[in-house]
Formats: C-alpha cells, sequence, structure tokens
C-alpha cells in the first residue's frame, strides 16, 4: 500500500510506503470542507526542472473547492481528475488537513485498521500543512516516532510492525485528538510534500505541456 502526495500523487496523504498512522477521530469540532487558500493547480516543487520539461502536476483544487488528485494514466495522455473529500483543521495557528479513509474509494486500496477488532467503520489520516503566498508544504505523521509513543504508553492505540510494514493506529475522540496533535511531537521533522501554485490553468498546463514534449524525443 502506497499513498503519495506528488506527481500521481494526492498531496494530502503522503505516507512512506507500507508505514501508515491513522486517528480514531479528526482533530477537534472545527472543521471545514473548504480552505480557499488552496484553490488552483499545484505542481510539484521539490525539485529544480529544466526550461524545456514541464513541472510535474499534483493537483488542482477547482472554483468550487474541490480537491482532485491528478494521475496521468499515460504518458502522453491527459491526466484523470479524481474528487477525493479533504477537510481542513484551523486552530492556534496552525492548519491542518484530513481524509477520511473510507473516502479514498477505489483511489487507494486499504486494508482494514491494524489490530483492532472489530476494525472502525472509518478512521482518519491528519497531515500539517503550512501556505506562504503560492508554497504550500505539508508535513506527513512520522509513525515509527508516533508508534514508539504508544509503546511508552504516551498515547493510546495499536501497533503492528511486521513484514517490513509499520501501521499505527491512535485512539481519542475529537477532543482528544486535537490535544494529541497541539501537544505531541507526530508529525515529521521536515516537509513530505512541497508544492507551488501554477499561474496556468489546467488547460493551458496541458497545451505547454503537450508543445514542449512535441519538440522532445520521447
Amino acid at each position: 500500500m502506497r499513498i503519495r502526495w506528488i506527481p500521481a500523487v494526492c498531496a494530502l496523504l503522503v505516507l512512506g510506503a507500507c508505514n501508515e498512522t491513522r486517528f480514531e477521530s479528526p482533530p477537534g469540532d472545527e472543521i471545514v470542507a473548504c480552505d480557499p487558500a488552496w484553490k488552483g493547480l499545484w505542481v510539484d516543487a521539490s525539485e529544480p526542472r529544466s526550461s524545456d520539461e514541464p513541472d510535474e502536476l499534483a493537483f488542482l483544487v477547482d472554483p468550487e473547492c474541490r480537491f482532485l488528485m491528478l494521475e496521468r494514466p499515460e504518458k502522453d495522455g491527459p491526466p484523470k481528475q479524481i474528487h477525493i473529500p479533504v477537510n481542513y483543521v484551523h486552530d492556534r495557528g496552525k492548519h491542518y488537513v484530513v481524509v477520511a479513509d473510507n473516502q479514498l474509494g477505489e483511489t487507494v486500496k486499504l486494508d482494514p485498521v491494524h489490530g483492532i477488532e472489530p476494525a472502525p467503520e472509518k478512521s482518519f489520516f491528519i497531515a500539517r500543512y503550512q501556505i506562504d503566498h503560492d508554497r504550500l508544504r505539508i508535513w506527513q505523521v512520522d509513525s515509527r516516532r508516533t508508534a514508539h509513543k504508544v509503546i511508552d504508553g504516551v498515547l493510546d492505540g495499536s501497533v503492528d510492525d511486521s513484514h517490513n510494514e509499520l501501521h499505527v493506529f491512535i485512539r481519542g475522540d475529537r477532543a482528544r485528538i486535537l490535544d494529541i496533535v497541539r501537544k505531541q511531537k507526530i508529525f515529521e521533522d521536515k516537509p513530505s510534500a512541497n508544492v507551488r501554485r501554477s499561474t496556468l490553468s489546467l488547460d493551458e498546463y496541458e497545451r505547454q505541456r503537450s508543445a514542449r514534449r512535441a519538440g522532445k524525443p520521447s
């Protein structure tokens, strides 16, 4: 299982390969379905590209604030737009993006939460983000650090570390999960995703990309 944030990615669930942390509840009650600062076409800003190589698409947030993951099934084909319901939490100057695992549909194949019987009907992925003008950085949960907090009794939950995979589940109601993201060092130290807002529309981007690729050998 792999969920990614950039090229061919869902910029929001940056999980390491086979490492994941899910939460029993979202953080707090003040959850909104739109952050207008996310609107626009976002491209990968993690690596500089040559002048004739287009930036890799990350995702699109349309005028209705729908989060659209952009996948390109064929190298020279148009991107496929996949709607994923996303929610946002703003708390004490920090910002979090929240996705329910049962909203991912066929986008990503997820196993039930490990180590919990019966498995919850849904759980939540949480990441922290920061937007500075047209730059967006996202920090994923550090699953190994969070697992140690469960093992040490700091957090209530379960850890399944086997077959080169790490699955962490954190228990708690909304108030408890909000308290955890406020007070516990659970997010990675460095951003897991770094994207920038393009000045182009998706159609303009595709025309520019096609023109660039037409002048290059495949």
